[in-house]
């Protein structure tokens, strides 16, 4: 190793960077907002909203509009009480100003401002600033109206006073930093295209968690103005009964338990249905925590042992009997549970889990006190709660011995991988992929066509079983999922461990029709119930092969949607008369027709299969894979238009 001379390359106080105001925000906006992508984008919106939602929790505030324009700005209303815009005494400007442009300057830090509230760590407000071209804040306080814009996070001038009014609140208006493509840009975000539904979706689960509250969403995007409204006085009652409309329940109304202690309120709602799914969704200061934490497990604590000492004294546990698990106890269970606390913890920057020590005795005490007192008085739904509960530790014992059939033996062991697996010489997972072709012909043609170094193929007979309506035991007999879960050599439930994934893509390879897509959705629907972890970071991923073949000459195009053929005869012109070949399925192509499409890296097109809102794929394949028909009906109706080129 070579030593420098020092003189060589000066070190020194000068070059150490001080990024001053919202710079080091434009600078590395990934560090506040995750990303720059539609999900950052997103984020802007929701912070805004968080604010308003702050001023709900402290009980000024019961309305927020949400306005998407033509122009890509957002529109964020409130009738909170607005901010404050007298002067701050330590920054000598007004409040208003100084939460708009200073990062951790807000109500949210111990100055009495706030009791409870999310947001992010109180940068919510000045980091969207930063990241828009552009922001006009309007504040409604004590009959005026106070205004001042911003251009980047830079002030464009003095906050004055533009108006009266008899109302109070706040309105923020901003349009988001997007690329433009030019050479002298300053933009920050990949696009500046705002999803209505993943909005909607998001403000729905705020008027859940905050009864009473009214959120207004407007999209003037498009030729017809699109509101939706989102308000319920049950709360997370209401909720529940949402995540369970698709489902029939074993009783009505949910259970609902509350209570406050020391500044922490807890809501707990619950209510099994029929299925085989646990579906338990935690939020701490109406931040959604999908890795649990202490509020997760005091409720988990107190669930299995109030049902487990029912069900003893009751007598339908008998003495010789073994405890019921939890896992018996929560199938087919549906439940929210909600903290808001002074102090919340969370473990890591995205917080995704809650770390409040004191809030695990505090919920297990709550819901085991409730829920107690809720079984003695429903006598018949404690009993109908269970025999459901026996009936999936009967199964689980059933599930226990199939298990062992399905664990991955050691690399020295591989003959017990599946028969039918064509498998990769490659050793290194991040290097690997397997395809899940469905049919012997397909197959065939993949497992000639393929890069044998790196890539399996794994050929299904016929349509998977539907887990949905499945329990894991009779899942586990299935032939079709047992060859997976081996192949994959990750294991299944929580017992799966990703470090043992032997390959790091996992393509649902299926025919571009209708069956194609089925059989595609009962293979992710297994994902997400089985192996959640392999759609969360990132492993599963979608084929896309084409749908025509188009010759003209010796020129051979591949086009992929109806819309896009006529594109291509449009371009070529009507009268050039091309063949014009259309694939039914995967087993019509040449190996090297399937190579060339659909598996060659350097040229094939392949979605991968995202996961951004737990909620929302559970209810979704719950409506598409469950047993209720007249949902489904709706939502393929609702959504035709979507598909209308698929050949049906």
């Amino acid at each position: 190793m070579e030593i420098k001379n020092p003189s060589e390359n000066h070190y020194d106080e000068s070059q150490i960077q001080v990024l001053e105001g919202l710079e080091a925000v434009r600078r590395r906006p990934g560090m506040y907002i995750g990303s720059t992508d539609e999900r950052g984008l997103h984020h802007l919106v929701y912070e805004i909203v968080d604010n308003a939602i702050d001023e709900a929790l402290a009980g000024f505030c019961d309305t927020i509009k949400v306005i998407l324009h033509k122009d890509g700005s957002v529109t964020v209303e409130d009738n909170g009480r607005g901010f404050p815009v007298g002067i701050h005494p330590k920054m000598g400007r007004p409040a208003v100003e100084v939460c708009l442009t200073v990062l951790h300057a807000g109500g949210k830090f111990g100055g009495g401002g706030y009791k409870v509230s999310g947001g992010l760590h109180g940068v919510g407000a000045s980091v969207v600033n930063a990241l828009s071209s552009h922001l006009q804040v309007n504040v409604f306080q004590e009959g005026k109206i106070y205004q001042q814009e911003y251009e980047r996070g830079k002030i464009l001038y003095d906050l004055k006073i533009v108006g009266e009014t008899e109302r109070t609140g706040t309105t923020i208006r901003f349009w988001p930093d997007v690329k433009t493509g030019s050479e002298n840009e300053m933009g920050i975000f990949e696009t500046g295209d705002f999803n209505f539904d993943t909005l909607a979706t998001r403000f729905r689960e705020m008027a859940f968690l905050n009864k009473g509250i009214r959120i207004e969403l407007k999209d003037e995007r498009g030729q017809e103005t699109v509101d939706k409204v989102f308000h319920y006085e049950g709360g997370i009652i209401s909720f529940v009964e949402y995540l369970n409309r698709h489902k029939e329940v074993l009783f009505k109304p949910p259970v609902y338990i509350e209570g406050v202690k020391d500044g922490t309120t807890v809501e707990v709602s619950m209510q099994w249905n029929d299925g085989f799914n646990e579906s338990v969704f935690c939020f701490a200061n109406n931040i959604h925590t999908p890795e649990g934490g202490t509020h997760l497990e005091g409720f988990r604590r107190a669930l299995t042992r109030v049902v487990n000492d029912y069900g003893r004294r009751m007598g339908m546990l008998k003495a010789n009997d073994a405890n019921l698990t939890g896992e018996d106890i929560r199938e087919g269970l549906t439940a929210i549970v909600s903290v808001k606390l002074v102090e919340p913890q969370f473990e890591g920057q995205t917080k995704t889990k809650l770390g409040n020590s004191e809030v695990r005795p505090l919920v297990d005490s709550l819901v085991s006190e409730h829920f107690a007192t809720y079984l003695e008085e429903n006598p018949q739904t404690a009993r109908g709660i269970l025999d459901k509960c026996l009936s999936a530790a009967r199964a689980r014992e059933a599930a226990r011995k199939a298990r062992d059939l399905t664990r991955r033996k050691t690399a020295l062991e591989s003959a017990s991988l599946p028969g039918k697996l064509a498998d990769c010489s490659e050793r290194d997972p991040s290097k690997c992929e397997i395809f899940i072709v469905e049919g012997d012909s397909a197959g065939g043609s993949a497992k000639q066509g393929r890069d044998r170094h790196f890539q399996a193929i794994l050929p299904l007979r016929g349509k998977i079983l539907n887990v949905e309506k499945t329990r894991i035991d009779k899942a586990l007999s299935n032939a079709e999922i047992k060859a997976m879960i081996t192949a994959f050599g990750a294991g299944f439930g929580k017992d799966f461990d990703p470090s043992k994934l032997r390959y790091h893509r996992i393509v649902c390879m299926t025919d571009a029709d209708v069956d194609g897509n089925h059989i595609r959705i009962l293979l992710l629907t297994f994902f997400y119930r089985f192996m959640p972890q392999l759609i969360e970071d990132g492993y599963v991923y979608a084929a896309r092969p084409p749908l025509y073949k188009v010759t003209r000459g010796k020129t051979e195009k591949y086009v992929y949607s109806d819309q896009e053929l006529q594109r291509l005869l449009d371009e070529m012109g009507r009268d050039a008369k091309p063949e014009i070949q259309r694939y039914k399925g995967l087993g019509e192509m040449s190996y090297q027709q399937l190579w060339d499409t659909t598996m060659n890296p350097e040229t094939r097109s392949m979605y991968r299969v995202e996961m951004q809102d737990a909620i929302a794929a559970d209810e979704l394949f719950s409506l598409l894979m469950g047993d209720q028909v007249e949902p489904r009906r709706e939502f393929i109706e609702q959504n035709a238009k979507l598909v209308a080129d698929l050949d049906i």
